[in-house]
């Protein structure tokens, strides 16, 4: 691979993994304003937190092609 291609991959890693923190510090902060009480463990939340921001950040890259009409 070319040093141009690499260097705007690493970016777009980077970028994505701190828009990932972000939203995970984000839902955390929110959880612990509301203060709202919940059976499960503070680590369990964490990780459910951590998932539903990877979920929202992270971008899915599929290889297909569109097929008008089809559908």
């Amino acid at each position: 691979m070319n040093a141009m291609y690499e260097a705007r991959e690493l970016a777009r890693q980077f970028n994505e993994d701190e828009a990932v923190w972000q939203c995970y510090e984000l839902k955390r902060e929110l959880r612990r304003l509301t203060g709202s009480p919940s059976p499960l463990s503070e680590d369990l939340l964490n990780d459910l937190d951590w998932r539903a921001a990877e979920r929202e950040c992270r971008q899915t890259r599929v290889v297909g092609f569109f097929h008008p009409g089809k559908f």
